[in-house]
């Protein structure tokens, strides 16, 4: 038999081959992105994203929405002198409006909007309310997408299958599913401590932050044994990947999520529950 003369196909002409292939399914289609990115025709960053709209037409809403009970609203009973402290201190920049007597929400907030309320006399809040979009649990997050592009609009309000408000989801909880966590007023720059202290007894802190430091600064007992990082042992208190807006308590402090996305947990705020005999380290005040 004649040895085969016909040249082999280049490197190149190989992994095209195979790139071109066409997949029959969704596993085969992630097979070749991961092909081409062992192969460096794309980078890590791209891989995500990409993985990420993959998994976004086939997300629903209810899967990522912040639930009514992490909800942080205001009620439009409310004196503006009680709950704009209480705006002030979550920094959002959209707040879902309540009718404790009706219990439905019956509009949006915007921060912005409460500056008419220091620059005008007898400013009426709820002439400032926005209209609330509503959605049901079972909308693809895809789609909801699409609507919150087209109509401009940033939140929207859940809904059960009864009509009851299930808990509310904003254009960045979507986009964090595509291109991972969104940075935000909670973020730390590179160059800050792990640990700062906002007032007397609460603290924001680096979920990456070690068990240890954490202990040392803040005069807690907390064992690293099982776990290395703040972030590891709020979790396994959790039980599961928290959301922003949940919280823990556990051995005298309080443990808020301030930033969190599908993957990770990224900043909390500790609130200290009991007095300690030892004196506070001096951080900066921010």
């Amino acid at each position: 038999m004649e040895p085969d003369s016909s040249p082999k196909p280049s490197l190149l002409e190989r992994i095209s081959h195979w790139l071109m292939r066409e997949p029959e399914d969704r596993e085969q289609l992630i097979e070749l992105l991961h092909g081409a990115y062992e192969n460096s025709l794309m980078d890590a960053d791209a891989l995500a994203m990409i993985e990420g709209v993959l998994q976004v037409s086939e997300m629903r809403v209810g899967e990522i929405m912040i639930p009514r009970a992490q909800m942080e609203v205001i009620d439009i009973n409310d004196a503006p002198e009680i709950f704009i402290p209480h705006a002030i201190e979550t920094a959002h920049s959209r707040f879902p409006v309540i009718d404790r007597d009706r219990d439905d929400v019956i509009g949006i907030l915007l921060a912005k909007d409460l500056l008419r309320h220091y620059a005008e006399a007898d400013t009426d809040i709820r002439g400032m309310l926005r209209p609330a979009v509503f959605i049901p649990e079972s909308k693809r997050l895809n789609v909801l997408l699409k609507e919150f592009r087209s109509n401009r609009n940033h939140i929207a309000i859940v809904v059960d299958e009864y009509g009851g408000v299930a808990g509310l989801v904003t254009i960045e909880d979507v986009l964090e599913q595509i291109v991972g966590d969104i940075e935000d007023e909670y973020d730390f720059d590179e160059t800050e401590d792990n640990i700062i202290r906002e007032k007397e007894g609460v603290f924001r802190v680096k979920a990456g932050t070690e068990i240890a430091d954490f202990n040392q600064t803040l005069g807690a007992h907390f064992s690293d044994e099982e776990f290395d990082t703040v972030g590891g042992l709020i979790v396994s208190r959790f039980g599961h990947l928290p959301k922003r807006g949940e919280s823990v308590k556990f051995d005298g402090f309080n443990f808020s999520i301030l930033r969190a996305d599908s993957r990770r947990l990224h900043a909390v705020r500790v609130t200290r529950l009991q007095p300690e005999a030892e004196v506070e380290a001096q951080l900066p005040l921010v």
